[in-house]
């Protein structure tokens, strides 16, 4: 369950702002969340050198 706390928090937090109608704050609250889901998955990880 924390492991989706993150992801319900957003969701909600999108979802008020565009119940506020501010759709472009929701807008960019998305894809922020998403390009750093995006760079947490796909950058490189750190190796320790031997």
């Amino acid at each position: 369950m924390r492991g989706l706390l993150p992801w319900l928090a957003v969701l909600a937090l999108v979802v008020v702002l565009s119940e506020l109608r501010l759709r472009p704050l929701a807008a960019a609250v998305s894809l922020a969340w998403l390009a750093w889901c995006v760079w947490t998955w796909i950058r490189p990880t750190r190796r320790t050198p031997h």
